[in-house]
């Protein structure tokens, strides 16, 4: 069994393979970017991974037992990644990363896959777009800032990845039924008439 090798000791050969989508590098190691859990052969096409979140394998099979999963575009074990599994991926990694601003673009290089197949793909397998999803995500964690914080609600839009409050305002209005400052008010008064004589 071959060794692993992380950023720090990674060869300028191999980090200038994966950079120029070196073919001829393919079979003498894999590398996997510990941000998305995805595995790649040095020729594979998608966006360039970020040096410090790199690790190599010199097989699939290593990177494999580690918990990476193949990357869909470049399949490096020679199959290709179920579309649940794939599907599955993209969602865990817009549940950590949701703040920040992601495009179905950015999704698809992250991802390793095209933006239509992934838009038509998360469609089919969740009911939703993944901009819905992420949408929902975004409400979802303002509605729980609403009612355990007192930030404003600037400040909980920025939280929750919407820096831009009027688009924030109207988005929760247009999934809630109600403002921000509405949502407040009402979960507010449902929990001080639960607390017994309103402690």
């Amino acid at each position: 069994m071959g060794k692993q090798v992380n950023a720090d000791n990674l060869p300028d050969a191999r980090w200038r393979a994966i950079l120029n989508n070196d073919a001829s590098y393919d079979g003498q190691f894999f590398y996997a970017v510990q941000t998305t859990g995805i595995f790649c052969r040095p020729s594979c096409k998608s966006r360039p991974p970020r040096k410090e979140n790199i690790q190599l394998f010199e097989t699939a099979e290593q990177a494999v037992s580690a918990k990476f999963r193949p990357c869909k575009r470049c399949r490096p074990t020679g199959q290709r990644l179920p579309d649940e599994e794939w599907i599955a991926l993209i969602t865990e990694y817009m549940d950590k990363n949701y703040r920040q601003a992601l495009t179905l673009k950015i999704l698809s290089d992250i991802s390793h896959g095209s933006p239509y197949h992934l838009l038509r793909t998360f469609k089919r397998i969740k009911g939703i777009t993944p901009v819905m999803y992420l949408q929902q995500k975004r409400i979802d964690h303002a509605k729980e800032l609403l009612v355990t914080s007192d930030k404003s609600i600037a400040e909980i839009g920025r939280y929750a990845g919407m820096p831009n409050t009027p688009y924030f305002i109207t988005l929760f209005k247009k999934k809630t039924g109600l403002t921000p400052a509405g949502y407040r008010q009402i979960q507010t008064r449902n929990l001080e008439e639960v607390r017994p004589n309103g402690k």
